[in-house]
């Protein structure tokens, strides 16, 4: 339980960033290293039921209307809603078009954390 605190802070105030930092004369600015968690989403979007399982495990939901199926996954801190359609084309499996995270309490929360946050409670099971 600590780990998925520490995680989730960490992508936390990953997000505050340290913009504003200006160099001393002649010396380079230093480059930014990306955080766990930072680009969480970019493997959500896009992405097939198929890979959101293997991502995030069972989900909580899933929920079929019509052609669009929703899947929800959720871990102790936050619950991610993945909503997913079929290509314009007709062809292929149904991908994430939207994405919603929420705490657990309903309260916002960043994106790419609770994405992180369910992944490391997955991995600690």
């Amino acid at each position: 339980m600590r780990v998925i605190a520490a995680l989730t802070a960490l992508a936390l105030l990953s997000a505050c960033g340290g913009g504003g930092v200006i160099p001393p004369p002649g010396r380079a600015a230093p480059v930014p290293v990306p955080q766990p968690g930072m680009a969480a989403l970019t493997t959500v979007m896009g992405a097939s039921a198929n890979s959101l399982i293997a991502q995030f495990g069972r989900p909580l939901l899933d929920v079929t209307e019509g052609s669009a199926r929703k899947l929800q996954f959720g871990g102790p801190i936050c619950v991610l809603d993945a909503y997913l359609y079929p290509p314009k084309s007709g062809r292929g499996d149904p991908v994430v078009t939207f994405a919603e995270t929420r705490q657990r309490d309903g309260a916002p929360i960043d994106q790419a954390s609770c994405a992180a946050a369910i992944r490391a409670s997955r991995a600690g099971r």
